[in-house]
């Protein structure tokens, strides 16, 4: 995990933080949540559920990293299991709700409890994770809403997770194109 407290991380994710808090952003955010949420309750068996935002959707002032930007809505109770990006170094923040997004290192999971409030610090909204790194949510009562952004565009993002039969082999598949 990369703290947001690095100076080149943090000037990434201050700019980020600046055009999600936008309403023009916002109410192109909002709309996705809603969708996202029906497909979760739709799809009573998923632990999460998401879709793309469109990066017109920030301007022209994207930082040069950013490929690409997603909704996730976490179903409230469950923990989202590990998954990890070999394509992708990954920015998300807290955006409706709250939970611990998990890091795997130094043997054990850690945790990163994050809020959505805009008065709380960086530290306590948003975490960056780097390509490779085994991740989870931990969702508590409520449906957790985040807003990602990945270095790949959205057509290239891959998940790896552990084989459910062989933690040694993972298994990879593409958010789009499923």
């Amino acid at each position: 995990m990369i703290l947001v407290t690095h100076q080149e991380e943090r000037a990434v994710i201050q700019v980020l933080d600046g055009l999600v808090r936008q309403v023009s952003v916002r109410t192109i955010i909002d709309p996705i949540v809603l969708q996202v949420e029906q497909k979760l309750a739709q799809d009573t068996g998923a632990l999460l559920a998401w879709q793309p935002v469109p990066l017109t959707a920030y301007g022209e002032t994207l930082p040069e990293p950013i490929r690409s930007s997603w909704v996730f809505v976490l179903r409230a109770g469950t923990t989202s299991g590990a998954e990890r990006h070999p394509n992708s170094h990954q920015r998300v923040m807290s955006y409706r709700g709250y939970g611990d997004l998990q890091v795997w290192g130094n043997e054990r999971w850690q945790s990163n409890h994050l809020v959505s409030e805009q008065r709380e610090p960086l530290e306590k909204r948003w975490l960056s994770i780097p390509v490779n790194v085994w991740h989870q949510a931990v969702v508590p009562d409520q449906n957790w809403v985040v807003v990602s952004f990945h270095t790949v565009p959205a057509d290239e993002l891959i998940e790896e997770r552990p084989d459910p039969s062989d933690a040694q082999v993972t298994r990879q598949k593409r958010y789009l194109g499923q």
